[in-house]
């Protein structure tokens, strides 16, 4: 079963629930932010509401979704998922139905990152340089 808030504001959407959504929601809930997550896979929304947080199932891109989960009145949104496309798709979407939402993104490659910035990210985390930079810290390696 799936929990929803349609009259949420001030809040934070994450899109996707993957390992970077879990460790999103997971500092989000420890700091008391209020979020909603939103999914395509039925078995990660369950996981996120097992977990005790507001979870939607569907697909960020659609702009109906993001209406649900009141993009209008929400503060940021993290768009998290595993694929760029989507990403970007989401952020398109997000950018066109909140013009002053925080808008925070994945990208996976170098290339996408300054077209998602391009598109209106303002800020774009790329997972796997963070964690390759934090190795090579760890390793004393500058």
């Amino acid at each position: 079963m799936q929990r929803k808030e349609k009259e949420m504001s001030d809040h934070v959407i994450i899109c996707g629930y993957g390992i970077v959504g879990q460790k999103v929601a997971d500092v989000l809930a420890e700091n008391g932010i209020k979020f909603i997550i939103i999914d395509s896979d039925k078995e990660k929304i369950d996981e996120a509401i097992n977990n005790g947080y507001t979870a939607v199932l569907g697909d960020a891109t659609r702009s109906n979704v993001l209406k649900d989960v009141s993009i209008i009145t929400a503060k940021v949104i993290a768009i998290v998922m595993d694929n760029d496309a989507k990403n970007l798709f989401t952020l398109l979407t997000a950018r066109d139905l909140n013009k002053k939402i925080f808008i925070a993104t994945r990208a996976n490659e170098d290339l996408l990152r300054e077209k998602l910035i391009d598109a209106g990210a303002n800020y774009v985390i790329m997972p796997q340089k963070s964690a390759s930079k934090e190795v090579l810290k760890e390793l004393g390696i500058n």
